[in-house]
């Protein structure tokens, strides 16, 4: 969990990029690691993952001046941006497998994996608000139990329940559709 020290100075930092976009090499030096890392984790190709990555601090720049703070952590909002990016370039690469030709489908390596993430990723979306939260934080941003229950204002307990009817209704659903 972040201090209330360091979130104050994060929340100076992005007030100072809104103001002069030069000064967003603060807020890159200090997330990029972890950015890249949720990245390379999920692409698994390195070139990609570079790709992707500066895919992700483009649009954070782009979009910082419509960036609102609420309280939540920067990087929450460059790890949605990615997992968006990552989303989108699975979708471009599975309509060019298509376009392609359909008979490859089957050669291209990768194929059923991608395709599995985007439905993973649309199936996520389609959970209850609180279930899918906790799952972004979980899973997404990589937080643990107690920072999510501290950040939601609930108790471990419930964030665990939020976790496991998530997790059973994904599976659930990952069945149905491969049935």
């Amino acid at each position: 969990m972040t201090s209330p020290d360091t979130e104050s100075d994060e929340r100076l930092l992005i007030e100072a990029a809104q103001k002069d976009p030069a000064r967003f090499a603060d807020l890159y030096e200090r997330h990029f690691g972890r950015v890249y890392a949720f990245v390379v984790r999920r692409v698994r190709d390195r070139p990609a993952a570079e790709d992707v990555t500066s895919e992700v601090f483009q649009q954070a720049l782009a979009n910082l001046p419509r960036f609102e703070w609420r309280g939540a952590p920067f990087a929450a909002w460059l790890f949605r941006i990615a997992a968006n990016a990552i989303l989108d370039r699975a979708k471009r690469a599975s309509r060019e497998v298509l376009v392609a030709d359909p008979e490859d489908r089957a050669e291209t390596p990768g194929f059923p994996e991608v395709e599995l993430h985007a439905h993973l990723f649309r199936l996520v979306r389609a959970l209850p608000e609180d279930q899918r939260r906790v799952i972004e934080m979980r899973f997404a941003e990589q937080r643990s139990i107690r920072e999510i229950a501290l950040a939601l204002e609930r108790s471990e307990g419930a964030v665990k329940q939020l976790q496991f009817r998530a997790l059973e209704g994904l599976r659930a659903r990952m069945g149905q559709s491969n049935a």
